[in-house]
């Protein structure tokens, strides 16, 4: 039991340590905007320009403002983190797609402004992560699937155009690409699972099948 719980304890770090790294780089570059009064939103994505393809690699740690810095930093930190602990055989490939093909989707299709933030890649980590938990039919991973919708459900309204301040495109591209890859990776999820007690007791197998400016 000690055993089992020093490698719970191991992988929960590891897990956490990514997105706790990606947070603090956003929030470095929003303290160089503010230390030497810079703004650096013209390297956001800008639709069909080739001057916003810069966006696809930036505009992900570009944020307009501190309650966008601080209402995206803890959904990537909680959602990151479920990725890499429960997820760790795809976790790596499905951020970077996210990462680089949301920007790449809103570049192709989105309104003619300036798209930054993080959103994008919150709302593919909560949708791969609910998507993943239903197609495995793993009790704990349903339960963290159940947990997401509790927590980030009302983010649903955020892929319509309804607040247009906002980057809804953003928000649906990676909506919909979080639907996909979780479709894609679903024979990849397979892994020996090492969670707690609570969450375990109830599977069968201790081997679970995980088969302007806009701000995002």
């Amino acid at each position: 039991m000690k055993y089992k719980e020093n490698i719970e304890i191991k992988r929960f770090w590891i897990a956490v340590f990514f997105p706790a790294i990606y947070v603090f780089i956003i929030w470095f570059v929003y303290f160089l905007e503010i230390v030497f009064e810079v703004d650096f939103s013209h390297y956001g994505v800008y639709p069909q320009k080739l001057k916003g393809l810069i966006g696809i690699l930036f505009s992900p740690l570009i944020h307009g403002s501190w309650e966008h810095l601080v209402s995206n930093s803890i959904p990537l930190l909680v959602l990151g983190t479920m990725l890499f602990y429960f997820y760790p055989k795809s976790s790596w490939k499905v951020f970077l797609l996210l990462y680089f093909i949301t920007s790449l989707w809103v570049w192709v299709g989105a309104r003619q402004a300036y798209h930054i933030g993080a959103s994008g890649i919150i709302y593919g980590l909560a949708a791969f992560i609910f998507t993943s938990g239903v197609l495995l039919k793993s009790i704990s991973l349903l339960a963290i699937s159940l947990l997401v919708v509790f927590l980030y459900g009302s983010m649903v309204w955020g892929i319509f155009p309804i607040q247009w301040k906002y980057s809804w495109e953003s928000h649906l591209s990676g909506f919909v690409l979080g639907v996909i890859l979780a479709v894609y990776f679903r024979k990849e999820n397979t892994y020996q699972e090492i969670l707690p007690d609570w969450m375990s007791e109830n599977d069968d197998d201790s081997e679970t099948d995980i088969n302007d400016i806009e701000k995002e």
